[in-house]
Formats: structure tokens, C-alpha cells, sequence
């Protein structure tokens, strides 16, 4: 590290963290409390001492101290986790730090195996908190030098690249190298195997991330913490001298993410395995659950728990919100059994749902029946459920069942569609004393905001102002086209006439209301034409061959599928575009319009002969349209959509 890095990031960064609790080690301390080996990255004395410290064991009433041997074994155990790739090794190591590991100990001449712990993630003040610079650690062919690591027992637990303001790459600079220290050969991943935050820092910029994280997915922290970060730095502690100037963005960061109650809180509850990605709690996905869990700890007089709306703008996380809810539900102390119970208003929701919940690697079980439904929260194994709303009205059917417990959670998605209805009164017949959690992305209408007063108000709000300030979500950029229309309006009176000749002046009224929408002319064959030709020759003009695609959204089935014969009918090679459609199945949405009501037995035929050819599949020719979509190539470059792909 040079001498600028040094006095502007890094030197800051120790005295704010050793202010926070953590005790220094100096670079030598640190290599003997590794056996002076630089490829071992645990400080096992200290391990040693706090397993010995945290942990004991009951036997017939009486508490006892794990064996010299048994903590030798759970050092040994943790140091030898198998290399089975990197975020893999770090999961299993995750394990380990978050469940324990059983022992067998002997007693009286009795053997039994007990759970030791490696952290007391309840009691943050049982642990030893320590930092140290310039820790070298030796891969296969480099060694390298992270600026600053931090441990819990002995643990390396945060990783830290410091890098001076004047640069405007620097954080780039300090994520690529946290990029190439994980890596297999020219690294030191070993490290990187038991850290559980990594931070990339300059003065006035932080981002972090997880081991394996791509560069584009580390993210900032926002919360307000200016005034007690501005009382630290004027205080003396632990050794640092009061320091007379203003908080820097890297020290309001460091104090939100890196004192030791909440590093251990993101560590232990805002962590997930999301298939092969390790995911961190972002912001607005921490402080969202935090409010709800304050929110739900209380109960009113009549012993339920009040719920609430969440409302984070599409593209923000919101499934794994949801994951990151139900494993804050199982962890709180204060609700005996929880079961959480996840309804969605349609089937590929509650697919994509129920495998969100599956890479995380929660036991998760989907209702196939009402009756299913009604036995699943019955079963003690049965934590996480996911059902379509649809289920409640066969489950009704059966009188005798009304669960009663206060400590089942309904996670509602995209609840402003479904709870304006009849779906949210059948939920609350079948489970009175449930609470009740809406999750919603889409800008409410004034007629749906009534939907967050059911659930008990608003819980917390992520704005997709907030989503692009913060990168998380592209800016919407709208450039408005028309196509050129004209209306035969005597051809039309004349031709109403015959289709009307023989009723009545009332009925003639209606029949006139009904077909007078401005949307019926849209969906006409000419206007699709006309629309279509417009689309092909701007996007073709513009676009094509560019790597951005197209998605046209159509209000009916039929309409689509005229889009798509246009198309695919084109004649003039200079306008030649490939275009798929995407439209719901029949009869997977429940308590609005249904997207095949209107639908000719021309569509039914048409889907008929697409299931033919995809194996009667209708998800997986889905999941094969928006591959080929989001592929590279020109497959497919225009998607048309009906009530499909419209968010996100």
C-alpha cells in the first residue's frame, strides 16, 4: 500500500474500527496466533479460548466444559472444511459457523453428543472482536495482502481494500482486487472462504459484497448515522485519540455495516445461499424486515399481530425479501412455532416463488389442493408453504377446518391484485388470527390503496426513485409513437345498423357502449397492421443487430397472436424481425380478468398446436421463449406479452 492510501483510507479506517470495539493485533501478533503459517488464516488461540468460554454442556442438570480434545476437534473441523469450489467452501464453512457442530462427549462413564458453538450470535458480548492490517496469506503460486481483515473468535469475518479519494476508479481498483484474491491459482481464496462481508473503501464511497460477488452486484449501505459516527470520532477510546474534524462517508459506512452487533446481525440473518450466489441483505431488504419484525413481535389485545405492506419497487429483491423474512421469523426468540405460509395469484409466480425459496435452501412445500392446504400448516416439518389464492375456495369447502395460531405469517405477493377482492376475506375465514404481510412492486391506483389499510398500513416503502439513484434498477426512458389512425365512421354506422337491425332502442344502447372503446379498434386487423409495421421498421432501423431487444405488450390473446403472424408473415427482407409470443395458460389467474375470457377458438387452437410442440409443457416453452430472448443472438428480438413479463 502506498503512503496516500495509507493516511487517507486505511489509517481512518483502523482508529473508527478499533473505536467500535475491534482489538488490533499487530502483523507479527497475528502470524503467531496462525502457528506462523501464512496459508492458515484462523487465529486458533484465540478460537480456542472463546470455544472454551461460550460453550457448555448439560448433563443430568449440572453444566460442564467441553474437553480440551472436543475443542481441538471443532478447531480442526473448521480449518478442514473440503475445497469444493469457492462460494461452496464458504457455505459449508457458513454452516458450521450459524448451526454448530455435534461432539461426543463422555461423562460418569456416559457418552452423548453435544451442539459446540463457534459464535454466540445471541449475545454479541460473548465473542472477541479483533483487526489487523497488512495480513499476508499465501496461496499456490502468490501471497497476498489484504489491507484490513476483521475476526470474531478467531474467525476472519471481514475483508477490507482501502483505497485514497483522488482516484475515480478506486473502488473499481479495490473490488477487482478483492476479485483476483479469490481467485484458485493467482489468489489466496482460502481467506475468502470464511469471510462473511467484503468492503471496498475510500474516503467517500463504500460498496460491499459477498465472496463470489460480481463487481456490478456490490452495493452501498444507506442509513442515517451521522450523529452517533460524529460522536465516536470526538470521543477517546480504546486507545484512539478524539479527533476534531467531520464524518467521512467511509466512516458513516463502516459504523452501519461494521460494528460488531451488526456485522454478526447481517452474518446470521441477512445472509442467503441463493443456488451458487451468496447473497447479503441489501438496505432496503434489511430495513424492511427489521421494521416488520418490530412490528409483529407485539400483540394487540386480542392476541394477533398486527401485519402490513411492504411496498419495494420492482427489480429490488423482493422474493428474496421474503426469504430473508421467514428466516428472521424462524430465528425470533419470542414466536414459539412460526409457519409461514406464501400466496401468490398465479401459478408461475408461485413456481418461481417455491424455487426462489429452494436454491436458498429452505425447506419449502407447495399446496396442490385445498386440502393440501389445509394439512400442510398442521404438519410441525411444514415451515414454509407457497399456495395460489385459488386454493383457499376448494380448503373453505371443508367447514370443520379454521386454524387459530397467531403464529402463522401469510406473505401475500403482488397483494394490491389479489386482496382487493373476495381473496382476502376467504384467507381471513380460514385463518382469523394469521398476520397478514403484503409485498407489492407496482404503483398503486387510488382504488388499491385500500388494500394496504387491510393488511395494517404501510411497513416500508423502497421507491423506484430510490431503485435508480441507487443503480439497482435502469432508468425508464419513454420517447411516445403513435400510429396514424383514421376512422370510417360511416362504413361503421352502417355496418352497426345491420348487426343491430331488430333490437331494441335499449339494447341497440348497449350493444353500441360495449363495442364503442377505443381498445376495440386497436385490436382491428388493419390497426395491427398498421401498428405492426411501425414497430418493424423503427426497430429495424434503429435497434436491430444492436443486442437490444423488444417487448410489445397486447391486450388479448388474439391480438398477440395477430402481432405474431405479421411478423412472422413479413415480406420485406429490410423489415424482417423474429418475434415469440407469451401469453398466461388458461385458467391459472384467479379473482380478475382472466387473459383467455376473450379469447377466439382460433387462439385455443393455435395454443393447442404450441403445446404439441413443446410437450404439452406450458412453463417450460416459456422458459425457452425468455432464453432465447435475453440470449445474445437474434433468436427471438421482439417478445410480445400478454398480462406477462410487465414488471421487473
Amino acid at each position: 500500500m502506498n503512503y496516500a492510501e495509507l493516511a487517507d483510507s486505511q489509517a481512518p479506517a483502523l482508529s473508527l474500527l478499533r473505536k467500535l470495539g475491534w482489538h488490533y493485533l499487530p502483523p507479527a501478533v497475528a502470524v503467531r496466533q496462525r502457528g506462523g503459517l501464512l496459508s492458515n488464516v484462523v487465529l486458533e488461540e484465540v478460537l480456542a479460548e472463546r470455544l472454551a468460554a461460550i460453550n457448555r454442556y448439560e448433563y443430568k442438570g449440572q453444566h460442564y466444559p467441553f474437553s480440551h480434545g472436543t475443542i481441538q476437534q471443532a478447531i480442526n473441523a473448521l480449518k478442514s472444511v473440503p475445497e469444493t469450489g469457492l462460494v461452496q467452501t464458504n457455505e459449508a464453512v457458513y454452516d458450521l459457523l450459524t448451526l454448530g457442530k455435534s461432539f461426543t462427549e463422555t461423562i460418569q462413564g456416559d457418552q452423548k453428543a453435544y451442539t459446540l458453538r463457534y459464535i454466540d450470535w445471541l449475545n454479541p458480548a460473548n465473542n472477541v472482536y479483533h483487526i489487523t492490517d497488512e495480513f499476508v496469506v499465501e496461496g499456490i503460486k502468490e501471497k497476498r495482502r489484504p489491507d484490513l481483515v476483521l475476526f470474531v473468535n478467531g474467525i476472519p469475518f471481514a475483508v477490507l481494500e482501502n483505497k485514497r479519494r483522488d482516484s475515480n476508479q478506486s473502488l473499481e481498483e479495490a473490488m477487482s482486487q478483492h476479485q483476483r484474491n479469490q481467485k484458485k491459482v493467482e489468489g489466496a481464496p482460502r481467506l475468502y472462504h470464511y469471510a462473511q462481508l467484503l468492503l471496498a473503501v475510500q474516503p467517500n464511497a463504500v460498496r460491499y459484497g459477498a465472496t463470489g460477488t460480481p463487481a456490478k452486484f456490490w452495493s452501498a449501505w444507506k442509513e442515517e448515522v451521522e450523529k452517533p459516527v460524529q460522536a465516536l470520532l470526538h470521543k477517546a477510546a480504546h486507545g484512539q485519540p478524539a479527533e476534531d474534524r467531520l464524518p467521512t462517508e467511509q466512516d458513516r459506512m463502516l459504523y452501519a455495516l461494521l460494528r460488531p452487533e451488526r456485522v454478526l446481525e447481517l452474518a446470521y440473518t441477512y445472509t442467503v445461499f441463493d443456488g451458487p450466489d451468496k447473497k447479503v441483505a441489501r438496505y432496503q431488504q434489511y430495513f424492511a424486515v427489521r421494521e416488520t419484525l418490530a412490528r409483529v413481535r407485539k400483540l394487540d389485545s386480542e392476541g394477533r399481530r398486527k401485519g402490513g405492506v411492504i411496498w419495494h419497487t420492482q427489480g429490488s429483491g423482493k422474493s428474496l425479501t421474503m426469504v430473508m423474512l421467514s428466516k428472521a421469523l424462524a430465528l425470533e426468540a419470542g414466536i414459539r412455532r412460526p409457519r409461514v405460509l406464501i400466496v401468490t395469484d398465479r401459478v408461475d409466480l408461485d413456481v418461481q416463488i417455491w424455487k426462489t425459496f429452494h436454491h436458498c435452501g429452505k425447506n419449502v412445500e407447495k399446496a396442490a389442493s385445498g386440502n393440501h392446504l389445509i394439512d400442510l400448516p398442521r404438519d410441525a416439518g411444514k415451515e414454509i408453504i407457497t399456495t395460489i389464492i385459488d386454493k383457499f375456495d376448494s380448503a373453505l369447502k371443508r367447514r370443520d377446518f379454521k386454524d387459530l395460531s397467531a403464529d402463522i405469517f401469510v406473505l401475500v405477493d403482488e397483494s394490491h391484485r389479489s386482496q382487493h377482492g373476495v381473496g382476502h376475506v376467504k384467507m381471513k375465514r380460514m385463518l382469523p388470527n394469521a398476520c397478514y404481510i403484503g409485498f407489492t412492486g407496482t404503483p398503486l391506483m387510488r382504488s388499491e390503496k385500500s388494500t394496504a389499510q387491510k393488511f395494517g398500513g404501510f411497513i416500508h416503502k423502497y421507491t423506484i426513485d430510490q431503485a435508480v439513484k441507487d443503480e439497482a434498477v435502469l432508468p425508464l426512458l419513454y420517447e411516445g409513437r403513435a400510429a396514424k389512425l383514421s376512422v370510417n365512421k360511416a362504413a361503421i354506422d352502417k355496418g352497426f345498423e345491420r348487426l343491430s337491425a331488430g333490437l331494441t332502442e335499449d339494447a341497440q344502447k348497449d350493444l353500441k357502449k360495449k363495442f364503442s372503446s377505443i381498445s376495440r379498434i386497436y385490436q382491428s386487423q388493419p390497426v395491427v397492421e398498421e401498428i405492426a409495421y411501425d414497430i418493424s421498421q423503427h426497430y429495424c432501423r434503429n435497434w436491430q443487430g444492436s443486442g437490444l431487444k423488444a417487448q410489445l405488450a397486447a391486450p388479448l390473446i388474439d391480438t398477440a397472436i395477430r402481432y405474431l403472424k405479421y411478423f412472422q408473415g413479413q415480406m420485406d427482407p429490410a423489415l424482417k424481425l423474429n418475434a415469440a409470443v407469451i401469453f398466461t395458460p388458461p385458467d391459472t389467474r384467479q379473482d380478475h380478468d382472466d387473459a383467455w375470457e376473450e379469447s377466439s377458438n382460433e387462439a385455443q387452437v393455435f395454443w393447442k398446436q404450441l403445446m404439441e410442440k413443446h410437450g404439452n409443457d406450458a412453463y417450460a416453452y416459456e422458459r425457452h421463449v425468455i432464453d432465447k430472448f435475453n440470449a445474445p443472438d437474434d433468436t427471438v428480438e421482439l417478445l410480445i406479452v400478454v398480462s406477462k413479463l410487465l414488471t421487473g
